[in-house]
């Protein structure tokens, strides 16, 4: 089965993070995976992207327009740059998180209206499964991490749950944190079973 994911956020968001657990959920279920990240310039706050192709020998970097099965967005404004790649049928996850780019900080663009943003999805044929950042749990007094959280929204809300069992993503979020398994066990899980809009 063909699976294309793309996420787009900002750094320090850990998109990055998610698409490396996607890949290898998938090595380790023998489900052929390329993973090509992209960073914008600036470290927190910058741009960020990763294009995760599941199922595909020999495939190309680049999902093309309208070719992505699941879009992962994980802040509002940057979401918009996924809208135009996404399949008609697709899904489109947006995680609302809002961090204003400098032009906006500095009055000289607006920002999107988070409506504006599930719309464009909407007219684009999407399935839009949002996930409102207030309703992020705690574990131990702190909020969970958010890409984990998302992660597992996205394995529960969306295609990619069909693609990869949560079980073996749970795994690699497990090997890759073994000193923090239970709090990103608790944040995956309730991603999992998340009240999505």
């Amino acid at each position: 089965m063909n699976y294309d994911v793309l996420l787009v956020g900002v750094g320090g968001q850990g998109v990055l993070t998610v698409a490396e657990l996607i890949a290898q959920a998938a090595v380790s279920q023998d489900v052929p995976v390329s993973l090509y990240p992209y960073k914008g310039m600036a470290q927190r706050g910058g741009f960020v992207k990763a294009q995760v192709r599941l199922g595909r020998d020999g495939a190309g970097p680049n999902i093309p327009e309208r070719g992505a099965d699941l879009i992962i967005g994980m802040e509002v404004s940057e979401a918009l740059k996924g809208v135009r790649f996404v399949k008609p049928g697709g899904d489109f996850l947006l995680y609302g998180h809002v961090w204003p780019p400098t032009a906006v900080m500095l009055g000289k663009a607006e920002y999107p209206p988070l409506e504006q943003v599930l719309e464009a999805a909407r007219e684009a044929g999407a399935r839009v499964v949002y996930l409102d950042p207030a309703d992020r749990p705690a574990y131990e007094g702190q909020p969970v991490p958010a890409n984990v959280y998302v992660l597992g929204a996205a394995l529960g809300h969306t295609g990619l749950g069909k693609v990869l069992n949560s079980e073996t993503v749970l795994r690699a979020i497990e090997a890759r944190w073994p000193k923090g398994a239970e709090r990103n066990r608790f944040a995956f899980q309730a991603g999992l079973g998340a009240v999505v809009g």
